[in-house]
């Protein structure tokens, strides 16, 4: 029997994010009879380094400094045949920049994932990638949109392919929406997810629901104006804070319904997570977001950017029992037969074979 072949994961960092909580669960499910891995951070171990180990698999730190660094690729190239790589998979656009190049140098099979919609980049950034993207055996994007924008940039059709994220549906089991819970937000808390949108709609939901309560798990570079802008319109006890929470299946246990207010989104890992959870959702109509939620069936969908709408769906779910238990299940049944962890996974170990 032939040995097993040695994966190597390529990421920015590991802190908590949707990229860098998938990478754990891809870790958590790899075949280990037929793979071995190695995940490594270009700058620190982050959080969830540990995560990763516990899984049986090493880490490694490159400790590497911000901007442009061409150095990188040999560095990588050295620790690529040190490992014995035969895959390595980077994880968005600057490890792919750097690890594209050293896999191929090393005489691996490079497979890159971007984990978003690659829509904010700049006309040198989209020519750098499209210049890497030459070494990739496979370029892909984990939502339909998001393979549009690769092929409008440049990145060849032959080599583009989708694959919807997966969860570990036995990690959150159909519970349903709770009549007396909150709405809750999990999200990093950066400008992309637009949670300033979320806080000026609660003053109008608060209008009309009184009851209304929102819990917001995550941190992140806004956390501070985010509770800056909480406070100057006095939202009170209608919104609270959690930092961050490791234990989202038990927070979405409790919850009424879910929001994502983001200017742009992948395939959320979170809005999957809810959906498992049977909550109905409220997210924006961007990116990804409608390949998840079946506005009308599983959810709702607002436009970016806008209070008055989102508080509108908001509110109407809030007062309608019947219609979150109905999308909530239908939300169950939707992740169950398109976002399976277990199918996302042979996917992938399909492309790492050729």
């Amino acid at each position: 029997m032939s040995r097993p072949l040695n994966v190597v994961h390529v990421t920015l960092g590991l802190e908590v994010g949707g990229q860098e909580k998938l990478l754990v669960e891809m870790a958590r499910h790899a075949d280990r009879s037929r793979f071995r891995l190695h995940v490594v951070s270009l700058t620190t171990r982050g959080s969830l380094a540990e995560d990763i180990e516990a899984c049986g698999w090493p880490v490694t730190a490159l400790e590497a400094p911000e901007g442009l660094r061409p150095g990188i690729v040999l560095r990588l190239a050295r620790l690529f045949r040190r490992l014995r790589a035969d895959v390595v998979h980077t994880h968005d656009d600057r490890p792919n920049i750097y690890g594209a190049p050293a896999g191929k140098l090393s005489g691996a099979r490079v497979i890159h994932t971007r984990h978003n919609q690659g829509t904010r980049l700049s006309a040198r950034q989209r020519w750098l990638i499209r210049l890497v993207s030459s070494f990739d055996d496979r370029f892909v994007c984990i939502s339909d949109d998001s393979a549009k924008w690769a092929i409008r940039q440049g990145i060849s059709l032959r080599k583009v392919r989708v694959q919807l994220n997966g969860i570990d549906l036995t990690r959150f089991a159909y519970s349903g929406s709770v009549p007396d819970g909150p709405a809750v937000l999990v999200a990093r808390l950066s400008p992309e997810k637009s949670i300033d949108t979320l806080l000026r709609a609660v003053p109008i939901v608060v209008a009309k629901c009184p009851d209304f309560r929102l819990e917001i798990a995550g941190d992140g570079p806004c956390n501070e104006a985010l509770h800056r802008l909480a406070s100057e319109s006095n939202l009170g006890d209608a919104v609270r804070f959690l930092g961050i929470v490791r234990d989202v299946p038990s927070l979405l246990a409790r919850a009424r319904l879910f929001i994502l207010s983001s200017l742009t989104e992948g395939i959320s890992l979170t809005l999957l997570e809810a959906s498992a959870r049977g909550l109905p959702i409220v997210a924006t109509n961007v990116g990804g977001n409608p390949e998840v939620v079946a506005d009308g069936v599983t959810g709702l969908l607002v436009p970016h950017s806008d209070p008055n709408a989102m508080a509108s769906e908001v509110i109407r779910l809030w007062h309608e029992p019947k219609l979150r238990e109905r999308m909530g299940f239908a939300g169950r049944l939707r992740v169950e037969e398109r976002f399976d962890i277990r199918g996302m996974m042979a996917a992938y170990e399909a492309m790492y074979t050729g």
